[in-house]
């Protein structure tokens, strides 16, 4: 049997579930988020391109009409211009029938990257990353430590505008903690309404043990937003967003599965978001949340 090059753990949006994945990098080359612990233990790794050569090889036998190429690891945009470029290229030989290549992004891996050289990988097929933003709210970009600001957000994914890469952005239910959840929602629309992201993908904040935000938790340094907290969050987020966007939140993480367009299925999603804050019992949710084992 012959295996690709994966190392770590890997992770996708459930709407790559389709995609050819091919790893670039393994772990993060942040690992400093407090509510994170999908990489803990993994350093980060580019993977040589004799490995991304071999597995290339492999996919060629195997799935040589693969349409689209999700490159693995936590944030593979991080990798230089160049270096995407040449992968890119790689991938363009080797899979004639690829259509399009994405990966994970963190808005900082953006900042080095000029618009030209995002339009030359966009002329190469990389046209849509997906950014784990999780909110547009400052002061809680700063206590989760992400390391950007929410005009670095906006400043960032208005030049994969001007390149033509399409961009998914994640917003994470729960993560103002306790009391400031409604206003961290009112302030990350503020933010998106700025953008024009294709997917919006909605989760829920569940704190491991592995992650620095559990140690923060169990020292009473923070304190978790109830169930009907997170939904009171999301209609406000939905309700305020004027976007054109798909809104995808059937993840495991969301206690309530959202999923529509907006602006046509605004009245839909908050009708059910309305109906489950009206009937659900806050205990059986918990219940749910700390049921959860694995994202």
């Amino acid at each position: 049997m012959e295996l690709l090059h994966f190392d770590g753990q890997i992770w996708r949006p459930p709407y790559e579930a389709n995609s050819q994945l091919l790893q670039v990098t393994s772990g993060c080359t942040w690992r400093k988020c407090k509510f994170c612990s999908l990489y803990h233990g993994t350093d980060f790794r580019m993977s040589p391109m004799s490995e991304i050569e071999a597995d290339l090889d492999v996919i060629c036998r195997y799935q040589p009409e693969a349409r689209r190429v999700f490159l693995t690891g936590a944030n593979p945009f991080a990798l230089s211009y160049g270096r995407l470029f040449r992968i890119a290229e790689l991938i363009r030989r080797r899979l004639p029938w690829c259509e399009s290549v994405g990966m994970f992004a963190r808005i900082t891996d953006i900042r080095p990257k000029t618009v030209d050289e995002l339009r030359n990988l966009r002329h190469l097929r990389i046209d849509n990353v997906s950014i784990g933003t999780e909110t547009g709210d400052d002061s809680v970009l700063a206590r989760m430590n992400k390391g950007y600001t929410s005009s670095d957000i906006v400043e960032q994914c208005l030049k994969l505008e001007e390149a033509g890469i399409k961009y998914n952005l994640v917003y994470m239910t729960g993560l103002a903690g306790m009391g400031g959840c409604v206003a961290g929602a009112m302030r990350t629309a503020e933010v998106f309404n700025r953008l024009h992201p294709y997917i919006i993908n909605i989760v829920s904040l569940t704190v491991f043990e592995q992650s620095e935000l559990y140690a923060e938790l169990r020292a009473g340094l923070f304190h978790e937003a109830s169930e009907r907290e997170r939904l009171i969050e999301l209609r406000t987020l939905i309700e305020r967003l004027t976007v054109s966007a798909t809104v995808l939140g059937n993840t495991v993480s969301n206690i309530l599965p959202v999923v529509g367009f907006l602006p046509a299925d605004k009245a839909r999603l908050l009708g059910e978001i309305d109906e489950a804050i009206g009937k659900w019992d806050e205990d059986d949710m918990r219940r749910y949340r700390e049921g959860i084992v694995s994202l």
